[in-house]
């Protein structure tokens, strides 16, 4: 998050932790995303594979004890994470902020195969998606002058992300020998992100495991 912002919630946990003299935690961010899960499916799988997609982080994560043993990052973002390309090729395609759920509502009556977005860093379980943020700017600019077809447009992108991170964490479960993937994060509820980890994880023998709508975004629950 904003450094002004995290600093602010700082001194006033503290405040509160010295005034009530109670001790204060500090909980990583990510994990907290992780934690998030079990508060509706139970405790985690010891091992298990876990993708979080928000939009400052895209990570795959290899968890075995959350609280005990350190979180092992397979992949991690190298420039705009899955939701950070939603937002910004939303405000491209003149839709509303957040642009997540704004992409998620127009890819509903696109042709996802209309634009052949490319899938960035193939071999790797690493994540980038500035390139095709890019790529999406340039093809509206293609449509200067004539009328852009947002909801192919919406639903090429969406399919293009939805590709990339269920893909490479199918792999790196079957890499890995694990049999659970958790999806967690804001870019969770993403209605073709849930729908393809679903049909691959089922096509692997994987189970996975996504939390419900209201725990996917940042919240105190986490």
């Amino acid at each position: 998050g904003l450094s002004g912002a995290l600093q602010v919630g700082l001194a006033g946990a503290k405040g509160i932790a010295y005034a009530l003299g109670v001790p204060l935690y500090g909980v990583h961010h990510l994990a907290g995303h992780v934690a998030a899960d079990p508060l509706e499916h139970g405790p985690l799988p010891d091992p298990c594979m876990v993708l979080i997609v928000s939009g400052g982080h895209t990570s795959l994560l290899l968890v075995r004890d959350l609280a005990r043993d350190p979180i092992a990052h397979l992949g991690d973002t190298l420039d705009d994470a899955a939701g950070e390309c939603f937002d910004k090729v939303a405000r491209v395609f003149g839709l509303p902020y957040p642009g997540g759920p704004a992409i998620d509502r127009a890819a509903r009556e696109g042709d996802p195969r209309a634009v052949p977005f490319p899938r960035p860093l193939p071999g790797s379980y690493d994540f980038s998606f500035s390139g095709l943020k890019t790529a999406a700017a340039r093809w509206a600019e293609s449509h200067t002058g004539r009328e852009l077809p947002v909801h192919d447009g919406a639903a090429s992108l969406q399919e293009a992300v939805a590709d990339v991170l269920t893909r490479k964490a199918v792999a790196a479960c079957r890499e890995h020998g694990v049999g659970t993937l958790v999806v967690v994060g804001g870019v969770a509820a993403n209605s073709r992100v849930r729908s393809l980890a679903e049909e691959r994880c089922r096509a692997a023998g994987i189970a996975l495991r996504v939390p419900p709508l209201r725990l996917c975004t940042d919240n105190g629950a986490m």
